[in-house]
């Protein structure tokens, strides 16, 4: 059984479409960032960042649990121990980490700036921080329109590659970006989208 510490947020739904399109049993354990308890002793035991997601396997490695932070770290983890959505071949398996610390490095940071200067209420202070965040925003979008043109999926077959940049893609409108814009984008966002698994993920309450 997966426990799972999470919120509502592009962090947060990465894991639970993982889990739902691994097949795992998990129980939600809803952690409102909102109210601060990211702070509560008993979450920073298994997350020293104070952040969400993070997950404890009862059934680790050796049948013993294990506790796993940082979502990128928690889709390597549940895609080795289930052998779903990563690759075994090295050649095949590079580009879907590629593609994964891509969007830990960027594509999430970068729109998550855009979600912080957009609630600046002083227009002068907001400015500068907008427009720089914006712009390299929409650069990323433009970096995987070109990587997915004549893919179906970001490094070939669907990954957790995908479902890390989901996570994020997932809130175009909030940063202000228009899907039209970036054809092969708004076709991977709909075809991961329609996945049974994917569908499940997203209407699962994480708060």
């Amino acid at each position: 059984m997966i426990e799972f510490y999470t919120w509502n947020t592009p962090n947060g739904r990465k894991i639970s479409v993982a889990l739902e399109e691994m097949g795992l049993a998990y129980n939600v354990h809803p952690v409102n960032i909102g109210k601060n308890e990211q702070f509560a002793p008993s979450f920073l035991a298994i997350s020293p960042n104070n952040r969400i997601p993070a997950i404890v396997d009862t059934d680790g490695p050796g049948g013993k649990p294990i506790s796993v932070f940082e979502s990128g770290a928690i889709l390597i983890y549940l895609a080795e121990k289930t052998g779903k959505f990563l690759p075994m071949d090295t050649r095949a398996k590079v580009p879907v980490l590629e593609w994964l610390m891509w969007q830990m490095g960027g594509f999430g940071p970068m729109p998550g700036q855009v979600h912080h200067f957009l609630q600046v209420a002083d227009p002068v202070d907001q400015k500068y921080g907008l427009e720089r965040y914006s712009k390299e925003t929409r650069r990323l979008y433009g970096v995987l329109n070109k990587q997915l043109e004549g893919k179906a999926y970001v490094a070939g077959e669907c990954s957790i590659a995908d479902f890390a940049i989901l996570g994020w893609a997932w809130r175009h409108e909030r940063h202000q970006v228009d899907l039209a814009d970036f054809p092969n984008v708004k076709r991977w966002y709909e075809t991961i989208m329609a996945r049974p698994g994917t569908k499940k993920g997203f209407e699962v309450a994480l708060n």
